[in-house]
């Protein structure tokens, strides 16, 4: 594939984020050519950013903003071809169900069979969905693969599998799944360049963004996973739930009388970190009202000690299944970039040993420990895109 260029499309339901890699490079380098996205996409001021450029407003068409998105998308990597072919568009795709579990090239038939996923990931499952299509519309010849964030689970045990529903909803198809599998992927290959053997013994990787999740992983293979059966299950998320007691969803449906789309909304748009705190799904805007007197002050530290409690509440019990740990490590938007949450959860960690150096802790290092805590604690930026980007000249040999 000398001189060819992979394009990653990673879409969400407002934004679309790409990158280029260059396919003639043997490793695959771990950073990209190009990158940028979209954001905004639905909104009153979308805007445009890639590197080296600060993000600036665009036009999108009202009635069809994603897909004027996307279109833009083309037009921009055209422009930086220089003579080069796209060889492949790798998608993330959150739910491959029960037949995903492996990178695979798109077909409109397998396009119209992971529509039926959509229910289990309606935040997501829509949007990369929209692009396969609009590329096989347009492009039929132009390989397409699709990479799935269930699939580093696939392995998982099956007593971290089944649900506790009779056994005849395993049989249909219920089960926990898990997610954020392309970024635990990464860490895969990753934490052992950093930090060596330790890397495949007891660890927990903290993926905290906008979703989140925690993935024990021994050998570098997961193990136990906190989300479930959809991205709705575990940790408390910017302004999704987590896990949450399914009497209380009885009683907002059977005594409140909330219909099930008000349901969703509630669950997947209005909960979380935004819920509780009344002002933001992000903690570096919480955290700026935590001195704030009344209820703006109190709403705030309570939703930031809620977050906190249940990511620590989660790592005790994956710690408890690995029998112990010895490394600790927090990536994506938050884990990367909040060193006020970091120090927070290892505060309250202290009992497994976890000893933190402040000064590292502020400065975003890679190992943010001190030499005699007895848990190492590492800060690693996630690379779902070049995952993919892997993944895709796999695929296509």
């Amino acid at each position: 594939m000398s001189g060819n260029l992979i394009l990653v499309l990673n879409c969400g339901s407002s934004s679309i984020k790409f990158a280029l890699f260059d396919a003639g490079d043997n490793p695959l380098p771990r950073a990209p050519v190009w990158r940028g996205k979209v954001q905004g996409i639905g909104g009153p001021t979308p805007d445009f950013g890639e590197t080296g450029v600060s993000a600036y407003r665009v036009d999108l068409d009202a009635q069809h903003p994603y897909t004027a998105a996307l279109r833009l998308i083309q037009e921009r990597v055209v422009q930086r071809l220089q003579g080069r072919r796209i060889a492949a568009v790798v998608h993330r795709v959150v739910h491959g169900g029960q037949r995903y579990f492996a990178p695979i090239r798109i077909t409109q038939a397998i396009v119209d069979d992971l529509r039926g996923y959509i229910p289990l990931a309606p935040l997501h499952q829509p949007f990369p969905l929209k692009a396969m299509g609009l590329l096989l519309e347009q492009q039929p010849d132009l390989p397409q693969v699709a990479c799935f964030d269930t699939a580093f689970h696939h392995g998982l045990p099956q007593v971290e599998q089944v649900l506790p529903l009779p056994y005849a909803a395993w049989e249909r198809g219920l089960r926990r799944y898990g997610f954020h599998g392309l970024s635990y992927e990464y860490m895969s290959h990753a934490l052992p360049e950093r930090h060596g053997a330790i890397a495949r013994g007891r660890v927990i990787v903290a993926h905290l963004g906008s979703g989140a999740s925690l993935c024990a992983m021994r050998e570098l293979a997961s193990v136990a996973t906190t989300m479930g059966f959809s991205a709705l299950d575990g940790l408390m998320m910017g302004t999704r739930t987590g896990a949450l007691d399914p009497g209380a969803l009885l009683y907002l449906m059977e005594i409140e009388k909330l219909p099930l789309r008000e349901i969703g909304q509630l669950l997947y748009h209005e909960s979380g970190l935004l819920g509780v705190s009344g002002l933001s799904p992000e903690p570096r805007v919480i955290v700026r009202h935590e001195q704030d007197s009344g209820e703006k002050g109190m709403r705030a530290r309570l939703a930031l000690a809620l977050y906190v409690r249940r990511i620590v509440r989660e790592i005790g019990a994956s710690t408890a299944v690995l029998g112990g740990l010895d490394l600790l490590v927090f990536t994506a938007g938050v884990g990367e970039h909040n060193a006020f949450v970091r120090e927070r959860v290892c505060r309250d960690l202290a009992f497994l040993g976890i000893r933190l150096d402040a000064a590292a802790n502020a400065g975003d290092a890679a190992v943010i420990s001190t030499p005699d805590s007895r848990v190492r604690v590492a800060v690693e930026p996630t690379n779902e895109e070049w995952i993919m980007a892997q993944h895709a000249l796999d695929v296509l040999g």
